[in-house]
């Protein structure tokens, strides 16, 4: 389904993207989505794309998220997309907002509840886990664990159990 040579078809396909995920997206997030895991948009076109709409107008830089910068679409972005929406083919309009209903959260969360490990000198590992929004961190934690193992298994478990931490951790320590 990739559309190739269609300048405004590809913008208007991102702007599209923006709309049905209804948050601001990193660079990474939106490559995933539109050229890794679909083929709305070739790879070597994304990037330029998403600076072109950013010259226009259309998108705009929001906030760092944990290193990576976050875009968002701006109100004449809206408007452009509403005057132009029928020129996406409904086609691609139906793959992408099946795409985002069941993957949605998914990028959400990979976004939200970032996590890291490193090997510390004396061979134990430090886990690194935070809860970001798009403007700041809502929650950072650093645990020092006994081994690889540990640290990748928290590393794996953060984006799924994160918001359960979190909870966690506010009625025990809020009360």
């Amino acid at each position: 389904m990739q559309v190739k040579g269609d300048a405004l078809l590809n913008k208007l396909i991102l702007l599209f993207v923006f709309d049905k995920m209804e948050c601001p997206l990193t660079e990474n997030t939106i490559v995933d989505m539109c050229c890794s895991s679909n083929n709305w948009i070739s790879y070597m076109d994304c990037k330029p794309i998403i600076n072109q709409l950013i010259d226009h107008g259309f998108i705009y830089c929001l906030a760092q998220n944990g290193g990576d910068t976050l875009y968002s679409i701006t109100s004449d972005g809206r408007v452009c997309l509403a005057d132009f929406f029928i020129q996406i083919p409904s086609s691609i309009r139906e793959n992408i907002s099946r795409f985002v209903k069941i993957n949605g959260l998914k990028y959400r969360r990979k976004q939200e509840f970032i996590s890291d490990y490193y090997m510390n000198k004396d061979g134990t590992y430090t886990v690194n886990l935070k809860i970001v929004e798009p403007t700041h961190s809502v929650l950072e934690l650093k645990m020092v664990v006994p081994n690889r193992l540990s640290a990748k298994n928290i590393y794996k478990n953060w984006e799924e159990k994160g918001a359960e931490v979190l909870e966690l951790l506010y009625e025990n320590l809020v009360d």
